[in-house]
């Protein structure tokens, strides 16, 4: 009950807050809009700024002392003064950029190429004052208003004629309200211009001798704003002190530059003080200084963009305030405060713990931050239970009470404290060396005890069950802790081994369910399997390459955050669906610039946040985030040689360039001015690339080298998390060389038949002549083959014939060695009748045998053999010695065998003696020399 009634209590309060957050138009009176300054070294210029105006295409226009700065939302680009004087005022119309200098007036525009080309329109005025300066440009329909301090141009653009409106005294400025033109002269009121002419308007001693900064439209007349008597009203031809309660503080300022802005706000620059918003009663909203973010105290001039961002040119540089930001910033530029690690709204008050101790302010409420006594030093936990704060520090635990910190638990470094369920009158708290109990005695929290049996610093731990926690670190895993029913010591200690460690990881309950998320992942505790199993939709939350940091948060509006590389991101329950809804912030890591591991978010009010950061905190609210149209253009293209300058290339046009044109640099952005939004472009170079590159912050790139071919260079951005509506393209073609033109080509296919016919010829003609030297050739080699073939043949007649000869021979050899044992036996016998009586028939037989032994058959028998066996020699022998008788010729036949005398002897029927007679005679008949062998001569022949 008591429960309920705090949070009715507390709902009052927050319906309370938002009623008076409204009344008063701001709830923290020191959060400001996001500032981002661009230095003198980042746009390259000088450090005046004089005037600022916006093109339709949202480009931002300066004009600075040494020209006229654009600036596309990537990068800014100086165009120098057209006669080298500073140049004061700069007004954009339509596709016109009207600038104004000494002695010097005229406008700038865009030629093909995308760059600004001027135009004087002063040159036509042939009677310039001597030394003018042209301080404010202004335009009413068809006509452009040049001011000076001595005279007025008004030029018909039209016409381009010029009507000129003198002054006697001194112009101090011109002003545009609606479709008039007022300006003032010195110690002689305001004037309006009408047909042209000049119209005395007001005429006061309280203004005439003060500078008017500006003229606005108000509901009941016009303001007038001077630079050191506050505000005028003119209304019903009369005029009077404008009594705000801002009058003090802007008369102790001096005034410089002011702009109503669209909500009918009112930006006021200062020259030492910065800027002041007041509403359109005059009220305060704001103050923005050099202490607070800007640059420079000094404002020369305010602007309003089309988004309703807006823009300061001071005295050096040039700042740009989101206005209609989502994000508030405190920043502690004092460095009081130090690294914020928790925040709470406690009993109307904001309350911030830092590294440097614990602070609070109420909620509404312009006062600075105050530190509450004794907490100096590191805070890292603000826990509400039951309606008591707890500030867990590094000397223990405070309870915080009327802004006071009391010291309950002296005890090393309180990480955290929590409710043990059912057991209100106890805590269990993580410290730096374990884990401890806080009891409740008498109304007042006191250490009871450690709890033995874990001493492992325990900055994450959530109940499982009354008795039971999980705790985490980071270094050596998750841990499954049983308490006794006393919560004296850990009876029971289970590591869980599936994390053995993980840098920045947390643990949280979220929805009744551990969880547990490191670099991989987002686990939910099973209590059937006793483990950790990922959560596919709370890793959503990031993956792998976004992470930056495990911290969870699940804070009283049910939403669980957490802190990614590009993102702020958070799970929100759905109204329609159980599955909780993935919500993306582009808000990157490094624009928070909280500590890794220690990130930390309260939930305020409605939709509103508090991030604590190392130097303030941001303060978000959801929202205002809102679906918007963004569009990328391609600003520039160059292009050129290898080694050479490039040049400018129109990007209205499809190019067209030669060969050696191969290298292109192009220029692109977003113009569109966030703080906390980062812009990342993605392109490809169609023809050269298949795939699109990675996204990248660069709003530039440069081709080299590219090949021939057509090429379509495409171009897209994103601003957080949302892409834009449209794809930039440019197209180009780089032509071949000349000597793959198409006339070449042409020559190439035509010289290359020629010499394809040549070849042919030449190859025809060769093959012909290989023909017929192949067919000589090969008539040759049959030629050659027949030869052989013959010469096989001869050779086969001839080894017949030898055979047959052999055959001879062997016939004759045989037939010879017959005769000759024939002989020698009828010799033998003949010899042995010899020796036996003679007798008549005796002498018959011995007849007979002779007869036989002389048988000239067997002569010719063997003649005939000889002659078959060698052919033509006893002719030859004959013809060569043609004495020889026939006896000598059967000698030398016998001779020719390379027969013996011995065997000679019986085939002649005479002794051996009567052979070597017979050989002797035939020596002579033959006539050899005396050393010539008789058988090797006839062997020979």
């Amino acid at each position: 009950m008591i429960k309920e009634f705090s949070i009715y209590i507390k709902n009052i309060f927050q319906i309370l807050f938002l009623i008076m957050a409204v009344m008063f138009g701001n709830i923290y009176a020191q959060e400001l809009p996001p500032i981002e300054n661009f230095t003198p070294e980042i746009y390259d210029a000088d450090n005046q700024n004089w005037a600022i105006s916006q093109s339709l295409d949202k480009f931002i226009y300066v004009a600075n002392s040494k020209g006229l700065l654009e600036y596309n939302g990537a990068e800014w680009q100086l165009y120098d003064s057209p006669n080298q004087t500073i140049m004061r005022s700069v007004h954009v119309v339509g596709d016109r950029i009207y600038t104004g200098c000494y002695m010097e007036f005229g406008y700038w525009v865009k030629d093909d190429f995308g760059q600004l080309i001027y135009n004087s329109l002063s040159k036509d005025v042939s009677n310039l004052k001597e030394d003018e300066h042209f301080w404010k440009i202004v335009n009413i329909k068809q006509w452009v208003l040049f001011q000076s301090l001595d005279r007025i141009y008004v030029y018909d653009t039209k016409t381009e004629t010029f009507n000129i409106i003198q002054s006697k005294t001194s112009i101090t400025k011109m002003y545009n309200i609606d479709e008039d033109v007022y300006f003032q002269e010195f110690d002689r009121g305001v004037f309006k211009i009408e047909n042209g002419l000049a119209v005395h308007v007001i005429n006061d001693p309280q203004i005439n001798t003060a500078r008017i900064v500006n003229m606005f439209n108000h509901e009941s007349g016009i303001l007038l704003l001077t630079a050191k008597k506050g505000f005028f009203l003119y209304s019903n031809n009369e005029l009077s002190q404008w009594n705000i309660n801002a009058n003090q503080e802007l008369t102790a300022s001096t005034i410089y530059s002011a702009k109503k802005l669209n909500d009918s706000n009112i930006l006021i620059g200062t020259i030492s003080n910065g800027i002041v918003m007041l509403d359109s009663n005059g009220d305060f909203i704001y103050d923005i200084n050099q202490q607070k973010g800007l640059q420079n105290n000094t404002v020369l001039s305010v602007f309003q963009d089309i988004d309703k961002n807006i823009w300061l040119g001071l005295d050096n540089g040039i700042d740009f305030i989101n206005s209609y930001s989502p994000y508030k910033i405190y920043y502690d530029s004092s460095g009081k405060l130090g690294t914020v690690y928790a925040s709470t709204i406690y009993n109307d008050q904001i309350y911030l713990g830092t590294n440097q101790g614990l602070f609070y302010k109420p909620v509404i409420s312009n006062d600075e931050f105050k530190l509450i006594n004794g907490s100096n030093g590191q805070v890292w936990s603000l826990t509400e239970i039951n309606g008591e704060l707890f500030c867990g520090h590094d000397n223990g635990t405070y309870i915080i009470k009327n802004n006071e910190a009391i010291h309950i638990a002296k005890v090393q470094g309180t990480w955290i404290v929590k409710s043990i369920p059912n057991r209100p009158n106890l805590i269990l708290q993580g410290n730096y060396d374990g884990l401890n109990i806080l009891e409740k005695k008498d109304s007042q929290w006191v250490l009871r005890n450690s709890i033995a049996g874990f001493d492992i610093s325990s900055r994450y731990f959530e109940f499982f069950d009354e008795k039971t926690i999980f705790a985490s670190h980071e270094y050596k895993g998750v841990f499954k802790i049983q308490f006794d029913d006393a919560y004296t010591k850990v009876i029971k200690l289970d590591k869980q081994v599936e994390f053995e460690k993980g840098l920045n990881s947390s643990l949280l309950k979220y929805y009744g369910q551990i969880y547990y998320a490191n670099n991989t992942g987002v686990y939910k505790y099973t209590a059937q399997q006793n483990t950790f199993i990922k959560d596919s939709i709370v890793s959503q939350l990031y993956d792998n390459i976004e992470y930056v940091s495990g911290k969870l948060i699940y804070d009283q509006s049910n939403k669980l955050w957490s802190f990614t590389k590009n993102n702020l991101s958070y799970l929100d329950s759905g109204s329609l669906s159980d599955t909780p809804e993935l919500i993306k912030i582009a808000l990157p890591d490094n624009q928070i610039n909280s500590m890794n591991g220690y990130e930390n978010i309260t939930h305020l009010f409605d939709d509103e946040y508090l991030i604590g950061t190392s130097n303030g905190y941001i303060i978000i609210d959801i929202s205002q985030f809102k679906s918007k149209d963004y569009f990328i253009s391609i600003n520039t293209i160059k292009a050129g040689n290898l080694g050479l300058d490039l040049k400018w290339v129109n990007k209205r046009e499809e190019g067209n360039f030669d060969n050696k044109t191969n290298n292109f640099y192009v220029s692109y952005s977003i113009p569109e001015y966030f703080k906390y939004s980062e812009k990342r472009y993605q392109y490809q170079l169609e023809g050269y690339q298949t795939n699109w590159s990675d996204w990248s912050t660069g709003h530039s790139h440069l081709f080299e080298n590219l090949p021939q071919g057509s090429y379509t260079f495409k171009v897209r951005g994103q601003i957080g998390n949302s892409e834009t509506n449209n794809t930039a393209e440019y197209s180009f073609t780089i032509e071949k060389p000349w000597y793959l033109s198409n006339i070449f080509i042409l020559l190439y296919v035509v010289a290359g038949l020629l010499m394809i016919i040549i070849i042919h010829l030449v190859y025809r003609s060769y093959y012909k002549k290989q023909r017929k030297k192949l067919l000589r050739q090969t008539q040759r080699d049959l030629e050659l083959k027949e030869l052989e073939n013959e010469q096989q043949h001869v050779n086969f007649k001839n080894d017949t014939l030898l055979l047959d000869i052999e055959n001879k021979n062997r016939e004759l050899a045989i037939s010879t060695m017959s005769l000759i044992k024939k002989n020698e036996f009828l010799s033998n016998i003949k010899e042995k009748l010899k020796k036996i009586d003679s007798d008549k028939d005796l002498n018959t037989v011995i007849k007979i045998i002779d007869k036989n032994i002389n048988n000239t058959n067997d002569w010719e028998l063997f003649e005939e053999a000889f002659n078959n066996a060698d052919k033509d020699f006893l002719k030859k022998i004959k013809s060569k010695h043609t004495s020889l008788t026939s006896n000598d010729l059967r000698l030398c036949a016998y001779l020719r065998l390379n027969l013996s005398s011995k065997e000679i002897a019986p085939l002649l029927n005479i002794s051996v003696r009567s052979v070597e007679v017979k050989r002797y005679r035939l020596r002579k008949k033959m006539n050899l020399e005396h050393e010539t062998s008789l058988t090797g001569y006839i062997l020979e022949l």
